[in-house]
């Protein structure tokens, strides 16, 4: 008998997260191995990857081990809460109205801009002078 399981994936900036996601006793989330207090090192960014399950209120309890990489601290938690969401929707279709008021569905766009030849960065330019 095989385990049944979910997979889903976010992203946010560079940073991309897989997640796979089972049943189990109680919500549990796993990074790397590690609990995402232990890899994230703060409350608040614990707390973001973890706000997927307080805002589905979910009817079951689901195991989810998570694998990031790319990106800083912020945009991985961002990523993993992403993909946790997805993952969600894929074994409760009922949560989706709630993680969509949320926000919790949507890819964050927002990324550096490239830096374009001519100027020192994106849009930063080199100082004018008459003379």
């Amino acid at each position: 008998m095989s385990i049944k399981f979910i997979t889903a994936g976010g992203r946010r900036k560079t940073a991309i997260a897989t997640v796979r996601m089972s049943e189990a006793s109680k919500n549990e989330l796993s990074i790397h191995g590690k609990s995402p207090k232990e890899f994230f090192k703060t409350d608040e960014r614990a707390r973001t990857a973890l706000s997927a399950f307080t805002v589905a209120e979910a009817a079951k309890e689901y195991k989810v081990t998570a694998h990031v990489e790319g990106g800083g601290i912020a945009a991985q938690a961002d990523a993993v809460r992403h993909a946790v969401a997805r993952a969600l929707i894929k074994a409760e279709p009922a949560t989706r109205a709630k993680l969509k008021l949320a926000g919790l569905l949507t890819r964050d766009p927002r990324a550096k801009e490239r830096k374009k030849p001519g100027l020192v960065k994106a849009r930063k330019r080199k100082q004018w002078s008459k003379r």
